[in-house]
This record gives C-alpha cells, structure tokens and sequence, in this order.
C-alpha cells in the first residue's frame, strides 16, 4: 500500500478544503447557501451549505495540480461539478423533486454513456451463471447511480452521517483495492477522504472547530453519492476487478436500505415517494432517546456491519446467490422492522425492563 501512497495530493486536497470552508463561509452568507432552522430542520442557527463545495473543489484542486485522478477520468468532474452545481441550486431555491430526478438522470448518462463505466455483469448472482448486462447495462447503470445519490442525500440528516458514511465505505474500498493487488487505484478514494476529513472537523464541531458549523448540503451529499457509485462500478467491473458486484450492493447497503423501506412506506401511504419528511432511520433513533452524536455512532456502526458483511463474503468466497438473496432478504426484514417500529421498541423495553 505505501508504495502506492501518496501524500502530496492527500494534504492538497485537506488543506484546499480546510481553506475553502473557511473561505467560503461569508460568500455562504451573502448568496442565500444557509440552511434555516425549521419544524423539519431543527438546529441552532443559520448555518452554511458550503461543504460539499469545499470538498468538490478540494478533490479537482488536488487532482489537477498533483495530475492523480484528472488524467484519467476528466468525465468524472464533468459528472460531478454539473451534480454540485444542482446541489447548490438545491440549497439555494428548493428546486422540484421531479426536476432534480431528471437532473439526476442527466448526469448518470454522462457517467454510462459519455465515459463508459457502466455495469456489463451483475455476475452469478441467481447461480445459473454470469448475468451480463448487454446494452441494458446502460439503463440499469444510469438507474443504480440515480439510486445511490438518492440514498446519500437521504441518509444526511445529522451531522456527520453522510461524511461519516462515506468514510466507512470508501475505507473500506481502498482495503478491497489493496488486498486484490489494485493498489495503484487507492489514491482515488483516498483523496476523497483526505477533503472530507476537514468537513467533519467543522461539522461535528471538534476541538478547535467550535462555533464554525458547516453542513454539506445537497451538494456534498449528491456528490459523495455520485463519487461512491462511479468507484464501484468501475471497480467491480471487467478484467482484474477489485471484488464482485454483489459485494458493491453490501458496501452501501444502509443507505440504500433506508431509502428503500421510506418510499415504500411514503407509496403505502399514498405520498410522493421523494417528499421530504422526518421519519428517517436517524430520526427514529433519535425519537427513540438517543442523542444525536449517539444516533451517529450507532448509525455508522450498523453502517460497518454491512460493510464487514461484503468484506466476510469476499475473504470466504461466498457464492454470489446467497449474498444476492441474503441482501433482499435482510431489506424486507429492515423494512418490515422499520414500519413497525414503535411496536419493536415496546417489545425489547418490556423483554429487558
């Protein structure tokens, strides 16, 4: 792994951030990127959206300068400054669901059909053999990245969790990366991470960091999103990839999870499947008496259970059929728990009053 590291980009892109959060909180102020508390967002304070910005524009700084990442993926900015600058008119103006779905969709083409990495093979997952994809793998692309820059946006609740989340997920990639003998591919998750670090640092208030609170944003957390789903298509895909699709679907497998059983019970309900609300996983955990540095803690942990999950399924080679069947089972059982569970809670109070 050292042999591969390198730490010229990794502090660029901390230290751009570091910078750019800073910077960028009176221009927050002046154009109307704040976030008000309100009956559904309830925290102290007028506070910036400028997070994700930060962090974009550290990871193209580091990129450019240090010629890590740009020269092999110029599409993936591409992608990514037109998902920021959606997630900024987001922040801004409370742009429509339908208008920011179609966005959405918009720059997934851009990653399936414009650069190419798309999904060919879902590999053996109902075990009659490899399921490739053919021309479908296009759309069904363009839909997995609608999906998981939906779920990341979803899951940014609290402070940290959508940061926390990606930590978890793309520490875990570089570890697949390194241990499959890709461990020249390490510096791109990497320099994520080196220009998140500084976000959580000011957005979980750590010492020293007081008194400077910064939110992500639609902007941050559509892109961790975008970045996280472009990693692991390209990864799980063709010759020497890292580790197999189905291990992908585990690695984000929390998010998606939530987002799943909440439209589902918004479509139950007869609401807009995208309409916001605050029923959300870190919502329950927090109506349940939690507070919320502890929601994050369970949150994240559950987070690393899943992705421990991929990684056990990795190591020991379990058939891709089980891992396949094993995902959806847990999603009804997740869903069923989570509509029900007011009820749940009562019966583990009651068995360990």
């Amino acid at each position: 792994m050292l042999a591969y590291l390198q730490f010229v980009p990794l502090c660029t892109a901390f230290f751009v951030a570091l910078i750019l959060l800073v910077v960028m909180t009176p221009l927050a102020h002046q154009f109307g990127l704040v976030d008000q508390p309100s009956a559904r967002k309830r925290h102290a304070g007028i506070v910036p959206l400028t997070g994700g910005v930060a962090i974009f524009m550290a990871v193209l700084v580091a990129s450019v300068a240090t010629d890590v990442w740009m020269k092999n993926n110029p599409l993936f900015f591409t992608a990514s400054a037109f998902i920021v600058l959606l997630g900024m008119l987001d922040d801004r103006f409370d742009l429509s669901a339908k208008g920011r779905l179609m966005c959405q969709f918009g720059v997934a083409s851009i990653m399936a059909w414009s650069a190419q990495n798309y999904i060919t093979s879902l590999g053996n997952i109902f075990g009659f053999g490899d399921v490739a994809m053919g021309i479908g793998g296009y759309f069904f692309t363009i839909v997995c990245v609608v999906g998981v820059i939906n779920a990341f946006n979803m899951i940014d609740g609290i402070d940290g969790l959508a940061g926390g989340m990606s930590l978890v997920i793309l520490l875990t990639m570089v570890g697949f990366l390194v241990a499959t003998g890709n461990g020249a591919s390490i510096m791109e998750p990497l320099i994520i991470v080196a220009a998140i670090v500084p976000f959580l640092a000011f957005n979980l208030s750590w010492k020293g960091f007081k008194g400077n609170k910064i939110f992500m944003g639609d902007a941050g957390s559509m892109f961790v999103g975008l970045t996280i789903v472009w990693l692991l298509v390209d990864h799980t895909q063709g010759e020497g990839a890292a580790f197999r699709p189905i291990t992908a679907v585990w690695l984000t497998g929390l998010p998606l999870m939530d987002m799943a059983a909440i439209m589902y019970r918004r479509a139950r309900k007869g609401q807009s499947m995208l309409r916001p609300d605050r029923k959300h996983l870190h919502n329950i955990f927090m109506r349940a008496g939690l507070s919320s540095r502890q929601s994050l803690i369970a949150i994240l942990c559950m987070g690393a259970c899943y992705c421990l999950i991929g990684i056990l399924g990795e190591v020991y080679q379990v058939p891709e059929a089980i891992m396949f069947w094993g995902f959806l089972v847990l999603l009804v059982v997740y869903s069923i728990v989570i509509q029900n569970i007011w009820s749940v809670l009562r019966v583990i109070k009651r068995t360990f009053k």
